[in-house]
């Protein structure tokens, strides 16, 4: 097998070992289509600019919404983090960092009949409140808070 390897590199015919992965898009450019990003969103600068261009300028706040994260973060470089929602028609999940450089740390857009969590593992600048906004079916944003205290910051600090 490692001489067919040698032989089929020498001679330029690697391509063939990629020949099951051109049928998929993933190697063919043209092909590959990548989800839609908000880039406003993820490069605002401040947790308003960011809850506006992410489209939840005045979310209302639900206890259907569970942050479950640590009170204290002693690295904040890596900081694991869950989120469930309640709310009947989940559509999407987003998690603002208020303090960090750029609040918007994820945004996850959720098919009908998904059980609507996650975990994430984020990095934080400095001690800050967390704020997940989730969005139902019928286009309201919600929204829960949770404050935690970082010991040693993440980004930099």
């Amino acid at each position: 097998m490692n001489a067919l390897r040698r032989r089929l590199l020498a001679t330029g015919s690697s391509s063939l070992l990629l020949a099951p992965w051109l049928g998929t898009g993933l190697l063919l450019p043209g092909r590959v289509i990548a989800a839609d990003w908000n880039r406003p969103a993820f490069t605002a600068r401040s947790p308003g600019e960011a809850l506006r261009a992410y489209g939840a300028n005045l979310p209302q706040e639900s206890r259907e919404i569970v942050i479950g994260a640590p009170e204290i973060a002693e690295n904040g470089a890596k900081v694991d983090i869950e989120i469930s929602s309640q709310l009947p028609e989940t559509r999407s999940i987003a998690l603002f960092a208020d303090r960090n450089p750029m609040p918007l740390c994820a945004a996850l857009d959720l098919s009908a009949g998904v059980l609507p969590w996650c975990r994430l593992q984020v990095k934080l600048a400095e001690s800050t409140r967390l704020r997940a906004v989730v969005r139902t079916a019928d286009g309201k944003a919600h929204v829960a808070f949770r404050d935690i205290k970082v010991t040693l910051g993440g980004c930099g600090g």
